[in-house]
């Protein structure tokens, strides 16, 4: 896995919240998806980590977003967490996976992946997070992915035309979402695999080192935890 991502691990994240806007609108629901590499050397997706989130104070919930995801953060029931709780829950797995493969950092993977790393940078923020194992800024989108590959950007249609399950009401469960979404990652990687291997031989037998190229970033390793 170290050697397919440039060092980084993808790492599939969903959030769900009370509006469109990461600095003022709760943060209710997140999940994270590890990946791994499977015998036959293909992404395959790995373990599931869900934890719903109390709304932070101060913060904006739109009913027209509750309608949607079908959350009601004040529940009895609900088994809600502090932001810095169940990011700290969730990092810790991410780090514990980043040091298992052999990775140097995590990168975000998401459907309109900037939306989801919008928040998730936020709730950082608030809660004082000093060691996020996420590149704070790079990102894969699957939606983007999802276009080059099959013509749509949609999650439920690019399922659909890529052969995958789809289940509507199941769907803004971030468990759920994040599940899809790695499925849809590891389909579109593992159909372009045969490219990135003729890639890598290509500059082997040009004996091309990449990290070489001059105007290339530094790497940024995850801080130690």
């Amino acid at each position: 896995m170290a050697g397919r991502f440039r060092g980084f691990l993808p790492v599939v994240i969903d959030v769900e919240t009370g509006g469109f806007n990461s600095a003022r609108d709760a943060l209710l629901e997140v999940a994270a998806v590890l990946l791994e590499i499977g015998p036959d050397e293909n992404l395959r997706r790995a373990a599931t980590h869900r934890y719903h989130v109390q709304p932070f104070t101060g913060s904006n919930i739109e009913q027209a977003s509750l309608e949607v995801i079908g959350i009601d953060p004040h529940h009895p029931l609900r088994p809600a967490i502090p932001e810095k709780d169940a990011l700290q829950r969730i990092f810790r797995e991410i780090r514990h996976a980043v040091s298992a493969t052999g990775c140097k950092r995590a990168i975000l993977v998401g459907h309109n992946a900037f939306f989801d790393l919008s928040f998730i940078n936020a709730a950082i923020a608030r809660a004082d997070v000093k060691r996020s194992p996420l590149h704070p800024f790079s990102c894969f989108d699957t939606a983007t992915l999802a276009g080059v590959a099959f013509g749509q950007t949609v999650l439920s249609r690019a399922l659909v035309a890529a052969g995958l399950e789809w289940d509507a009401a199941s769907a803004h469960s971030a468990a759920y979402d994040a599940e899809r979404t790695a499925d849809l990652f590891c389909l579109i990687c593992n159909q372009f695999k045969p490219i990135y291997d003729l890639t890598v031989r290509r500059l082997a037998a040009l004996n091309i080192d990449l990290s070489q190229i001059e105007g290339a970033p530094p790497f940024e390793a995850t801080p130690a935890e």
